[in-house]
């Protein structure tokens, strides 16, 4: 079945000759998702791990080592000159023989890739935490400037990729306070606009235009309020509910004057938890595929994969990181 989202940003990575790293390279999902990707010449893989091992793995997949671009930390011709780049990149928070250890970290070593412009982005969490995909991303590739952190979306697809959305943030911050809620918002409408899904931001809450109150409410509305401050040219709105953000009718009736209610294609929860359970309700009972999470607010593009993922989803996940490469 044809699926246009996938189409679309496949087209705008082939033949761009993007490096993504792997990490986790003595993984079959990450094996076989790479081998599909170099195959229909939509990325260069770079996988991490011992030679041999990863030789092994690839070769009881049926695939031959000389095909992929496979680098050893431990045994790293460059190493001296990442160390190097590493200590500075700290500003002397680590010293060099703190540095080499650290950099065996098959993570830091991908992200330092990365940062050096060694490859285009990386994916990674099949078996490691999202704090070990994160932590060296914050520390070395570090947030775009006027962002303070980085946050995680999820695309939400169903219809073949026909019905699309961007749900934010379901995975990083716990509680956000009203900038970084502005933040979230804004980073989640360039995300929507790499799926070119026409951003119409929706603040959520369990309020609708001030028909109720809490100091929740008001981080919401404030947030809302700092968001449109700083991109005057987004569709973004808030505080509502999501009755009043996804159905034109109750959007009408509860906050008229919007140009985002009932018409929302990006939705910012308010917290984790809700933003954590929202994405869940949406992929288990509304049939929705939840891709992600897409980390946002990043200089270089870093993903993070769930350690239920299957091969379909490295593959999936690997075609959007590519693409923020081009953003």
């Amino acid at each position: 079945m044809k699926n246009d989202l996938f189409d679309g940003l496949k087209a705008k990575i082939a033949g761009k000759h993007l490096k993504i790293v792997f990490p986790e390279g003595i993984e079959t999902r990450i094996i076989g998702a790479a081998y599909r990707l170099q195959a229909e010449e939509l990325i260069t893989p770079i996988l991490l791990g011992n030679v041999e091992e990863v030789s092994a793995t690839l070769r009881a997949r049926g695939l031959q080592s000389s095909s992929f671009t496979i680098i050893d930390p431990a045994d790293y011709d460059q190493f001296d000159k990442m160390v190097a780049a590493f200590v500075e990149r700290r500003g002397g928070k680590v010293s060099e023989a703190q540095a080499r250890d650290i950099l065996l970290d098959v993570n830091y070593f991908g992200t330092m890739l990365v940062y050096m412009g060694l490859a285009d982005g990386l994916v990674s969490g099949a078996i490691h935490s999202t704090a070990d995909t994160v932590r060296p991303a914050l520390q070395i590739i570090k947030t775009k400037p006027g962002v303070s952190r980085t946050s995680g979306a999820f695309l939400m697809v169903r219809a073949y990729g026909k019905e699309k959305y961007i749900f934010s943030d379901c995975a990083i911050n716990i509680e956000p306070d009203a900038k970084a809620l502005s933040e979230i918002a804004i980073d989640s409408a360039e995300t929507a606009q790499l799926f070119d899904i026409e951003p119409r931001v929706a603040m959520l809450s369990f309020s609708t235009n001030g028909s109720g109150a809490s100091p929740d409410v008001a981080r919401v509305v404030e947030a809302t309020k700092l968001a449109k401050e700083s991109r005057p040219d987004l569709k973004i709105d808030g505080e509502m509910q999501f009755d009043a953000a996804f159905v034109p009718e109750v959007g009408r009736l509860k906050f008229p004057d919007s140009q985002v209610a009932g018409n929302a294609t990006v939705f910012v929860f308010p917290d984790l938890q809700s933003g954590n359970i929202g994405y869940k309700i949406a992929q288990r009972l509304g049939n929705f595929e939840a891709i992600g999470p897409i980390l946002q607010g990043l200089n270089k593009p870093v993903s993070d994969l769930s350690r239920g993922s299957n091969e379909e989803d490295v593959y999936k996940l690997s075609i959007i990181t590519a693409a923020q490469a081009l953003m």
